[in-house]
């Protein structure tokens, strides 16, 4: 009896591994573009490197460049004066952005007011978003600048100026002003967070607070805002990292003037590493203590939004 012959199996065609094809890129890219230059330059921050030609060929030194941010001399007192300009721009840009952030977004989801046209709002406060910040700068720039510009025009026309006042020379009005761009770039934003946030939060929670009599205002404040935490803690952080590191629109508008009290950490940065001194080592230094900054700043506003819930009694 002749035997049966075998019927060959099908090789089983498997696609996984093409999805490493997809994802390779941004690796590569994060390898090359952001990573390899973080440590170079935590390595760069320990060096002696000052110029082109130290740029690779460095010697190790230590601690010696972080000591001299942290001991008196004309160095650590701009890098610490540039900090606190960026802390005080950054605190005046966000907090009016979080809490107008957050009226439009409570505005926008509540069932009662029934706005109309709201997607046509919602686009035209998020517009500044997209525009880049070059041309926000340069724009403010024209408007602003000394003694010819359209706003120093309507002044003096509306009788609120005699003569034309330099707003780039004024510390209040040249802070506010760099704060108010930030601001307006940003808050449409932070908005549209807000309202995913709030969007993903069960109705029935709105409906039985309803039933039981809440105000709008008693639904905010004790049902909202607690179940937003976590994109409340999102938006401070990503504030705060957008805010520490802010470089362009100061750079544009003012170059850090009048006397280096627009001047913010990014911009001292970039001075000491490319503005014709070539202090490599004080730059990355100094972005090395700014990273630091961050991570304590971001772990403080973890902690403080950090959900308690009560322990009970032993």
């Amino acid at each position: 009896m002749q035997a049966s012959a075998k019927v060959p199996r099908k090789r089983k065609v498997t696609y996984d591994h093409y999805g490493y094809f997809f994802i390779a890129p941004f690796f590569i890219v994060f390898l090359v573009f952001q990573l390899y230059p973080i440590f170079f330059t935590f390595r760069t921050s320990l060096t002696d490197a000052v110029g082109w030609s130290k740029i690779l060929d460095n010697s190790v030194i230590g601690f010696d460049n972080f000591k001299t941010l942290f001991t008196a001399n004309d160095i650590s007192r701009l890098f610490w004066l540039s900090f606190k300009n960026t802390v005080i721009i950054w605190f005046f840009n966000f907090v009016p952005q979080i809490g107008f952030a957050l009226i439009l977004a409570s505005w926008f989801t509540d069932t009662h007011l029934h706005l109309k046209a709201q997607g046509a709002f919602k686009v035209m406060i998020f517009m500044p978003n997209i525009i880049t910040a070059a041309t926000i700068g340069m724009l403010f720039f024209s408007l602003f600048s000394y003694p010819i510009a359209p706003i120093n025009t309507l002044m003096q026309k509306l009788g609120i100026f005699n003569t034309p006042f330099e707003y780039f020379r004024n510390v209040p009005t040249s802070r506010g002003l760099i704060s108010f761009i930030q601001w307006w770039m940003w808050y449409g934003n932070t908005m549209i967070i807000m309202i995913a946030g709030m969007s993903g939060i069960n109705p029935s929670l709105f409906e039985a607070a309803m039933i039981d009599g809440c105000t709008s205002r008693q639904i905010f404040w004790k049902i909202t805002l607690p179940l937003i935490k976590p994109i409340l803690l999102y938006n401070l952080i990503t504030s705060l990292v957008g805010g520490l590191t802010m470089f362009d629109i100061p750079h544009l508008m003012t170059q850090g003037n009048p006397n280096n009290m627009t001047n913010t950490v990014a911009r001292f940065i970039y001075m000491q590493g490319f503005s014709g001194s070539y202090n490599f080592n004080m730059a990355s230094a100094s972005s090395v203590v700014l990273f630091a900054i961050i991570i304590i700043g971001s772990l403080i506003l973890n902690q403080l939004m950090k959900d308690r819930d009560a322990r009970p009694k032993k």
